[in-house]
This record gives structure tokens, C-alpha cells and sequence, in this order.
């Protein structure tokens, strides 16, 4: 049996995993057994550089934070060394740093992520990281919106180009008899 200290410290670290787990737009838990110092080092400045919270986890207490924060179908996928990656601000970043150093260090596995509170295995992972940036969907919605308006805006041109060609060419007929 832990002592009392022991137990005090678990739930202190249970209890901060458990509010990044709330706060968090995503996570990301990856297995990051056989990569060297110098590979985890620079994972961890371009996850630093996205402004992704990057921490090694125990599955245990990883477990009781996620239970606590309804997401129990997270078990299976907390087995082996693991480490968590966060983003409080964008729901892409843990995802697109992870996926492509993961392409880039065959050592480093993705094992399950949370969008939005929604589990997504590696293959949903992968899936949110090939998606464009923010600002290019957002421009494409925009640019969604601006068509049809250009498109009526044509419409009306062309109808009132017609009738301007067509009062010319009575002007025309008008003046030559």
C-alpha cells in the first residue's frame, strides 16, 4: 500500500492531467519507445514552436483523468510508454507536428487523440493533419460565399451590357436614316 505522500502526489498529478484534458481542443498520445535524445529533442522544439504542450505520461493516472473527464474509451490505447501532446488554442497542431515527425521517425507511433472531446484513433489523427490550415479553409468559405454574388453580379452586367447594345444600335439606325 502507497503511503499517504505517495497518494498525495498521484492525485495532484491525476487531478493536472485531468484539467489539461478538460481545457485542451486536442490531444494526442503517441508511443515514443526507440527514438534517440536527439530525435525527441527536436520533437519537442518544432511541438514547442506550435505551441503544443508535450509532457510523458503515466497510463494509470492517464486513465483516472481521462475517466474523469468521460473519456474511458482511451484505455485500451494507454498501454506502453506514452506521452501526451496538447494544444489549447489549435485543434490541429498536436496532430500535424506528431503525424509528421511520426513520417519522419518510423520509432514514433500514434496511438489515439481527443478532438473536441471525440476519440479518433491513429487513422483519424493522420486524417486532422492533412487538413489546410485555418486560414485557407476560412478563405475558401469566404470564397464559397463570394461566388454566387459574383456570378449575380455578371448577371446583371450582361442584362444591362444588352440593353446598352441594343439602345446603341437603335441610336445607330436612328442616326443613318
Amino acid at each position: 500500500m502507497p503511503s499517504e505522500n505517495t497518494l498525495k502526489q498521484k492525485k495532484e498529478v491525476v487531478k493536472e492531467i485531468s484539467e489539461k484534458i478538460k481545457s485542451a481542443k486536442a490531444l494526442v498520445f503517441a508511443d515514443y519507445r526507440g527514438l534517440t535524445v536527439e530525435q525527441d529533442t527536436e520533437l519537442r522544439n518544432a511541438l514547442r514552436k506550435a505551441g503544443v504542450d508535450y509532457k510523458v505520461v503515466k497510463n494509470t493516472l492517464t486513465r483516472f483523468a481521462a475517466k474523469e473527464n468521460n473519456l474511458g474509451g482511451l484505455d485500451e490505447f494507454l498501454n506502453g510508454p506514452t506521452a501526451m501532446a496538447l494544444s489549447d488554442s489549435d485543434p490541429v497542431a498536436p496532430a500535424k507536428v506528431l503525424s509528421e515527425y511520426a513520417k519522419k521517425f518510423e520509432k514514433l507511433e500514434l496511438k489515439a487523440g481527443v478532438v473536441e472531446g471525440k476519440i479518433i484513433d491513429a487513422e483519424g489523427i493522420k486524417a486532422l493533419a492533412e487538413l489546410p490550415p485555418r486560414e485557407v479553409l476560412i478563405a475558401k468559405v469566404l470564397g464559397g460565399f463570394n461566388a454566387p454574388i459574383s456570378g449575380l453580379v455578371n448577371v446583371l452586367n450582361g442584362n444591362i451590357r444588352g440593353l446598352v447594345v441594343a439602345l446603341n444600335a437603335i441610336a445607330e439606325q436612328k442616326a443613318q436614316a
